[in-house]
């Protein structure tokens, strides 16, 4: 069991030691582990909670793929295996810790538990967001709107839903 912890220790630390990448910034990423470790000590909800989970999962992966695309690994059999391979490692051991439902019962998970879904909505605004600013950057001759805004896109709409979902769910 100690070899499969280190095999996962590993991973996440390869995931995270990428240097300069170019999909989404290390600064976003931290702001977005923040948020969830901010949102559990207030006590805020799972949904909300999953909502900045999938973000920061979908960060880390998208991270990962440009530091492989850096060292000449395109394949799609890779990038599939690094997003799978970070939301499992966050999602199996919510599912050992009793915290969530059983990540391979989908259809289950998403209709009851509150941090899958959280989950799956937070990677979709998450991966909105960074599309959005792509968009608004080449509109605007690839430079950004002002200082930041690669930062701030995600957190803003992450936050509007946070709230959203907040008013909703109480």
């Amino acid at each position: 069991m100690k070899n499969k912890g280190a095999f996962f220790i590993f991973i996440f630390a390869a995931a995270t030691a990428a240097g300069k990448a170019e999909a989404i910034c290390p600064v976003c990423t931290v702001a977005v582990g923040a948020g969830i470790g901010l949102s559990r000590w207030l006590g805020i909800g799972d949904l909300i909670t999953g909502l900045w989970l999938g973000a920061f999962l979908l960060s880390l992966a998208l991270w990962t793929i440009d530091w492989l695309g850096k060292r000449k690994i395109h394949s799609p059999i890779a990038k599939f295996a690094v997003i799978l391979a970070g939301y499992a490692m966050a999602i199996v051991p919510l599912y050992y810790a009793e915290i969530t439902a059983h990540p391979i019962d989908f259809l289950r998970s998403c209709a009851q538990d509150k941090l899958i879904l959280g989950i799956i909505e937070g990677s979709a605004v998450f991966f909105f967001a960074a599309k959005l600013y792509e968009s608004l950057k080449e509109r605007n001759n690839g430079r950004a709107h002002f200082p930041f805004e690669k930062i701030a896109l995600p957190v803003i709409f992450l936050l509007f839903f946070s709230l959203a979902f907040y008013f909703i769910t109480r």
